[in-house]
């Protein structure tokens, strides 16, 4: 090899190199004006932490008809009940708060019940009425939305 195809190798690599590290600082300096942050990848079928496990973008509000995907405090995600059991749950929610709608049930992961219920009652303001593994009603919380 010639000593002018060994310079000329050497100033391609050298070129390469400071490119890619004008690329990588350009990058490191984008995100970090940008306000950006790192993104984590999670197991498939997981949400983001954080995120409403019904793919909805995360801070929305989940569809209030549709059971499950509210994540506690403790981590644990709320889940729709089976069938029988939903119809329980739904008949001691509309013995408590008469003339509500029940919008949905399923699974309580915040306040030590098995069990919850939302219902839109008849001003239209909207109650989590917490029912126990005998199917009782135990309380009854004024949700923090209309």
């Amino acid at each position: 090899m010639s000593l002018f195809s060994t310079r000329l190798r050497n100033a391609t690599m050298g070129v390469a190199a400071l490119a890619a590290l004008g690329l990588g600082g350009s990058a490191l300096a984008g995100a970090a004006t940008s306000g950006t942050s790192t993104t984590t990848t999670t197991p498939s079928g997981s949400p983001p932490s954080g995120a409403p496990a019904n793919g909805a973008p995360a801070g929305a509000r989940p569809d209030p008809t549709k059971a499950g995907g509210h994540v506690g405090a403790n981590g644990k995600t709320e889940a729709a009940l089976p069938s029988d059991v939903a119809a329980k749950v739904t008949a001691a929610a509309k013995a408590k708060i008469h003339g509500g709608t029940v919008l949905r049930v399923e699974t309580d992961v915040d306040h030590g019940s098995p069990y919850e219920a939302h219902v839109r009652k008849s001003d239209g303001t909207e109650v989590e009425v917490l029912v126990d593994a005998g199917f009782d009603v135990t309380a009854v919380n004024t949700m923090g939305h209309p």
